[in-house]
This record gives structure tokens, C-alpha cells and sequence, in this order.
């Protein structure tokens, strides 16, 4: 995950199916930040698993992007 924003990087959460993650961005111009996905254990092969990526600003302005990961054997 990469997030950058000229006023600063105050937070980014990040949602993954069950999985939740947060980081403080330290009011950095840009985050660069990596995380694993733990798949569980039965969920069939090309299953959309929702992901839900936030990242706010300095001046408190909030930014959302909603996508989803796709499971692979």
C-alpha cells in the first residue's frame, strides 16, 4: 500500500476480509507499507475477499478505495 498527500500523512487503515491493519503515517508526505493476507483455510479458489483501504490527511481530509483480492490456490 502507498499513500502520499503533499499536506502529510496522518493514518491509513486498512480491511481485508476478517483482517484489520493500522499504521501511522507520522505526517509524512508518503506511506509505503506491505502486509500478508491470511487466507482461510477452505475458502475456494477465485473467491472475491473485500478489501477496504482508508488513508487521511494532515488537515484531516479522509480518502477511502474499496476493491477486493482474489484467492489463488
Amino acid at each position: 500500500m502507498r499513500a502520499q498527500d503533499a499536506d502529510g500523512i496522518d493514518s491509513l487503515w486498512i480491511t481485508a476480509g476478517a483482517q484489520q491493519w493500522v499504521d501511522d503515517g507520522g505526517f509524512n508526505q508518503v506511506i509505503s507499507t506491505r502486509y500478508r493476507l491470511i487466507i482461510p483455510s477452505g475458502t475456494q479458489p477465485g473467491t472475491h475477499i473485500p478489501m477496504s483501504l482508508v488513508a487521511r490527511d494532515a488537515a484531516g481530509f479522509a480518502a477511502q478505495r474499496d476493491t477486493y483480492v482474489v484467492a489463488v490456490p
